[in-house]
């Protein structure tokens, strides 16, 4: 398993939100680390490398496309979220419960 995981949950449909191009990069630099598409499950289970420094990094969704290919409008086009990463930690887990009006998320397990 990847240092760095996430799960995308489409609230409306009930559904796993497949598709979703996902990016993560290190805020101090901008440096895209990492990129991958959520698979049919809305996972991503090897998101990044096996460890990361411990800084700051954000994970972006790219939501507008996701909810285009739906017909559906948007608020958000991408949702970013930025977090802290410890490297004395084993692993990560950024899920993202998404609606076209609305997002949330916490550290999964």
């Amino acid at each position: 398993m990847s240092y760095i995981t996430t799960h995308v949950l489409d609230a409306t449909a009930g559904r796993p939100a497949s598709g979703i191009a996902v990016t993560l990069s290190a805020v101090a630099t901008g440096e895209q680390i990492a990129t991958g598409v959520t698979d049919a499950d809305g996972r991503i289970a090897d998101l990044g490398p096996d460890r990361l420094e411990s800084g700051h990094y954000r994970v972006d969704f790219n939501t507008g496309d996701y909810f285009a290919a739906r017909g559906q409008d948007t608020f958000y086009p991408q949702v970013s979220i930025t977090f802290s990463v410890s490297a004395d930690q084993a692993h990560y887990h950024v899920p993202l419960l998404l609606s076209p009006f609305a997002y949330s998320t916490y550290r999964g397990s």
